[in-house]
């Protein structure tokens, strides 16, 4: 008698799974709290004590995953629009450079040599940081819609650029990071460091509210399903091309001022090294399909914290550094296998 209705409920998942990345994306979010959970364990004098370590732990996880979190956000929108954007980890050494060159206390700081210093300091450092990431957004579009170049090798170009430039002014120099410019990302709350995610969630808000709600979240939408049918609408598919990596250089640039503000220094050699890839991955296992065309931003976030506790239980289970990148390319496999299933079904 209950055949039936566990093939009705099993064909009901499978074809919810399947048309909606979304619910998948979720469940298996689920999935991965649930064994990172067990992998903590449950031998404590109280629950009080677990519940504590538990929250703890899921602070650190949102914290360490709050930058590429940002970078993430914007990442979806360039993947949406049929784009991709391999610079960012340079980007993000680049605008960090500068933030840290303006802001330096010591005797070659840019605006304490302007007689700037304190929170008008900070307010015009940062706001530079973000207007420089958004020209090189800016210039990184420029060469796609005027020079024609595929985002592959448009990125890629300026990927090499940013980082070698960066590293060729910033040798032998060690910019001074005030201790109070810290307190950006370090302010307690609750008495615990949680701005990093409090800015994370508020942009993940932001960039909801304009995929869903505003015209341009349209038009990128249409550009990345159809750009010829999305031009004789009448969309300026140029513009919203430029758009997009404006968008996620200036998401690079906040991500770059909260690892300065966190660090309070950065490795121009490796800082941001993987991060086009960790933030790709996030958007693909999030749902967003790498057709263009489709994609989420809350399913971005789902697949942040699905890297992010994955690597959290591989290192509770004593799993070595260098396999965890392995288990993060079989998810990103699976997610674009089940994106092939999905649109051939």
């Amino acid at each position: 008698m209950n055949k039936p209705g566990r093939r009705g409920f099993t064909r009901w998942f499978a074809d919810i799974w399947t048309s909606s990345p979304l619910f998948s994306t979720g469940i298996v979010l689920l999935v991965m709290i649930a064994l990172q959970t067990i992998a903590l364990g449950f031998e404590f004098d109280s629950f009080e004590e677990w519940l504590s370590r538990w929250l703890i732990n899921w602070s650190n996880i949102l914290r360490n995953n709050a930058g590429i979190g940002i970078i993430s956000l914007g990442m979806t929108f360039v993947i949406i629009s049929g784009g991709i954007d391999l610079a960012v980890g340079s980007t993000l050494v680049a605008v960090g450079a500068v933030v840290m060159m303006l802001i330096d206390s010591g005797p070659r700081g840019l605006l304490l040599r302007a007689g700037i210093t304190g929170v008008p300091a900070y307010a015009v450092a940062m706001t530079l940081g973000v207007v420089f990431g958004a020209l090189l957004g800016e210039i990184t579009g420029l060469l796609v819609t005027k020079g024609k170049l595929p985002p592959f090798i448009a990125t890629l170009g300026t990927m090499k650029f940013c980082r070698s430039v960066t590293q060729y002014f910033m040798q032998g120099y060690t910019p001074q990071v005030p201790k109070s410019f810290l307190q950006i990302a370090s302010f307690p709350v609750f008495g615990q460091m949680l701005m990093p995610i409090l800015y994370w969630f508020a942009f993940a808000l932001i960039f909801y509210v304009i995929s869903k709600r505003t015209a341009f979240g349209r038009q990128v939408i249409a550009v990345g399903s159809n750009e010829r049918a999305a031009r004789l609408s009448g969309v300026n598919v140029p513009w919203v091309k430029r758009m997009v990596y404006v968008l996620i250089g200036m998401m690079v640039a906040v991500s770059a001022i909260l690892q300065v503000s966190r660090i309070g220094s950065m490795d121009y050699a490796n800082a941001g090294s993987g991060n086009e890839m960790d933030a790709i991955s996030a958007v693909i296992v999030g749902g967003t399909s790498m057709m263009g065309g489709r994609g989420f931003i809350l399913g971005t976030v789902f697949g942040t914290l699905i890297i992010g506790v994955m690597n959290n239980l591989l290192n509770l289970m004593g799993v070595e550094a260098f396999l965890r990148e392995a288990f993060k390319g079989v998810i990103v496999i699976g997610a674009v296998l089940l994106q092939k299933r999905e649109s051939s079904s």
